[in-house]
């Protein structure tokens, strides 16, 4: 009897570490199967048979212990390991690997399974799948670009002939800096010198003309003539013409008279002479005009004239394209111009062939620190009437509060169009794949809009799952309720596109396992082979 339990043993080490090699091998065999999570086996002893029970220690003895013979071993555990695989980068947008405990979710023809390979596409009717079995992937769709709340799982689909609508703009943030140490925009003195020739006759003329600009930013041309009446008499006229060749102020005509003797200018409409003030409300101008330093002798006619000491006037700009509700663009350009300290006029405009503005214009007055202070009207909002067929739109300008949009302080102009709310339609051309699981759907007029959202899976007990093949799970009765949730924070697993979680089956351990089985192999039938020696040894007695 004892000869046949060491028999039994024996045999359950080969058979067990037959098991053992079934196991290493499985995991070598899948050294480069993505998402493969390894299995280890471990082993236990049977039941012990009891030679002698032991008894308790007395005044006289001490106590005896059991003997006990084991009768062999036996499986214990066939575990996974779970532990994290290396990342391998494919470049390609829909490889998803998992850095987590997560797992994917499939559905095949009504039934669930999981899975740690991430190698998915998208089929003819634009569903993500893995292209194995057809299992399509779990998650939530978006609408209206919103990823509806809770766990519903559904089918991740993607229409790839997607189109976005056309986005009526209605609202533009403006920022940036206006400089407090700015000139005002409009001219303030145009100053004539030069030399009128003696020699004239009567009835010729010397012209002068310079651009001077009104206090929003408008470029007009003054054009002031000397024409001769008589001796050392000349008719003076000015007019002020704008950038369409149109007059807008005069001609106005005053008699000059020069010195006969000096040259000098002696007379003005019959007064000494003096600064003329041209100005014009509407127009938003107001410049001194100065022909005092006017001469006429016998040398060449030489009149000539500057601006504000030829500074360039200020005028801030900054363009923002815009969309009317057959999502064609248009674009709005702001212009800011100084009329005094801290205080600024705005206006907008669209070149004619967009349409035309209303509620165009106004102004911004700043604190002393910089910031806005009052803002007429406000809010600013324009009324376009675009050309082409689309409808009438209202935009809003924000030019921000306090120190909070536009400022003005020492720094250097700049004022830029920050955000605005309006869109051409437009189609999907590419996707991108967030660690949050979101699919973001980019479309050709730069827009992003977030199409679906993959969904993970995670389990109490993920040991119990069952392996069906094709790297897929499903669940068993110790598996426990997977709980559904979105990847980041509440699933404690991300998402990496462009890449495929590898096999964590390390070679150098499964070889070492390799070695240790073998051995136990080998030691296990040479206890059968001598058991039957002895065996053969006691047939042997009766000969």
């Amino acid at each position: 009897m004892p000869l046949l339990n060491s028999l039994f043993s024996g045999v359950s080490g080969l058979r067990n570490h037959q098991y053992m090699m079934d196991v290493i091998s499985n995991n070598i065999s899948n050294v480069n199967t993505i998402g493969y999570k390894g299995s280890r086996i471990t082993f236990s002893d049977t039941f012990n048979r009891i030679l002698r029970y032991g008894s308790n220690p007395t005044n006289t003895t001490g106590g005896i212990n059991s003997f006990q013979i084991g009768l062999g071993m036996r499986i214990n555990t066939v575990d996974r390991t779970w532990n994290q695989g290396t990342f391998e980068g494919t470049g390609i947008t829909t490889d998803l690997a998992l850095q987590g405990s997560g797992l994917f979710i499939l559905e095949n023809n009504g039934e669930k399974f999981f899975t740690r390979a991430g190698s998915f596409i998208f089929d003819a009717e634009g569903r993500l799948v893995n292209p194995q079995n057809g299992g399509i992937v779990q998650g939530k769709v978006a609408k209206d670009g919103i990823i509806p709340p809770g766990n519903y799982l559904e089918n991740i689909k993607i229409d790839s002939n997607m189109r976005l609508p056309a986005v009526v703009t209605s609202q533009i943030s403006w920022g940036g800096n206006l400089n407090s140490a700015s000139s005002l925009t409009r001219s303030e003195n145009y100053l004539q010198t030069g030399n009128i020739n003696s020699a004239l006759a009567i009835g010729e003329s010397v012209t002068d003309q310079n651009t001077i600009y009104d206090e929003n930013g408008n470029s007009y041309t003054f054009i002031v003539t000397y024409t001769k009446t008589g001796a050392d008499t000349y008719n003076m006229q000015y007019r002020l013409r704008n950038s369409n060749g149109s007059t807008v102020l005069g001609p106005t005509t005053v008699p000059v008279v020069f010195n006969p003797t000096t040259g000098a200018l002696a007379t003005v409409n019959g007064n000494p002479p003096a600064v003329i003030q041209i100005q014009d409300t509407t127009l938003g101008i107001n410049f001194n005009f100065n022909m005092t330093q006017i001469t006429q002798n016998n040398a060449t006619s030489t009149v000539a004239s500057t601006v504000d000491s030829n500074r360039k006037p200020t005028i801030i700009t900054g363009s923002v394209t815009i969309f009317d509700s057959l999502g064609n663009p248009h674009i709005l350009t702001l212009k800011f111009t100084k009329v005094g300290n801290n205080n600024w006029r705005w206006s907008a405009s669209v070149p004619e062939s967009s349409g035309t503005l209303s509620g165009n214009s106004g102004s911004i007055t700043f604190n002393t620190d910089g910031s806005i202070n009052v803002i007429i009207p406000n809010p600013p909002v324009l009324t376009f009437n675009p050309t082409g067929g689309a409808s009438s739109q209202n935009v809003t300008l924000n030019f921000g509060e306090g120190f909070d949009g536009i400022t003005q302080t020492s720094a250097s102009s700049v004022v830029s169009a920050l955000s605005q709310n309006g869109s051409a339609s437009a189609s999907l051309s590419n996707l991108n794949i967030d660690k949050y699981g979101h699919i973001i759907g980019v479309f050709s007029n730069g827009q992003s809009r977030k199409l679906a959202q993959i969904m993970l899976a995670i389990f109490p007990n993920v040991n119990g799952l069952l392996s069906v093949g094709e790297n897929l799970f499903t669940v068993s009765a110790n598996t426990g309720e997977a709980l559904v949730a979105e990847p980041g924070e509440s699933s404690g697993t991300t998402i990496q596109s462009g890449a495929l979680e590898q096999s964590n089956v390390d070679l150098s351990e499964e070889f070492t396992r390799m070695i240790v089985s073998q051995r136990g192999f080998q030691a296990s039938a040479r206890v059968v082979t001598v058991s039957d020696s002895l065996l053969q040894e006691i047939t042997n007695l009766v000969r």
